[in-house]
């Protein structure tokens, strides 16, 4: 399999995930970087009228673990431990999350990624470390 052949196998993963059914993002992965995007809609809301951290959550991690997932071929990976940072809340448009591996060794991947508003606003960050897991991607759902 040739690495672009990964990197949409990967995407197709993402969109078979039962949870992004709800939110129904898109999302575009290159090497060491990955994109995600989501139109917003009041279900995400909390009772402030804002979107809810949970998905500025959802979409830093999901950036920066494909981000690392597209450099490892083979097994897929995990988030360890993930830092959110919440800048400004958003209650229309479009969030859309870049992730980019920044530091990888043999045992783990260290990745950076931000989530902006319709007018490229940063209004998170976040930053995680990821690890290889036992699991083959060709034993995973929707990589294929």
């Amino acid at each position: 399999m040739d690495i672009q052949e990964h990197y949409r196998r990967l995407e197709s993963m993402y969109q078979a995930a039962p949870l992004n059914d709800y939110y129904r993002p898109v999302m575009t992965v290159k090497d060491g970087t990955a994109e995600i995007s989501i139109d917003i809609d009041k279900k995400f809301f909390h009772a402030g009228q804002a979107v809810h951290g949970s998905v500025y959550f959802k979409m830093l991690d999901d950036a920066a673990f494909f981000a690392a997932n597209s450099l490892e071929p083979e097994f897929f990976v995990l988030t360890t431990s993930f830092t959110t940072y919440l800048t400004k809340p958003i209650s229309s448009g479009v969030m859309k999350a870049v992730g980019k591996v920044v530091n990888q060794n043999r045992t783990q991947f260290i990745a950076e990624s931000i989530v902006y508003n319709a007018k490229v606003q940063e209004i998170g960050r976040g930053n995680g470390i990821f690890v290889r897991s036992r699991n083959k991607l060709l034993d995973v759902d929707g990589y294929r």
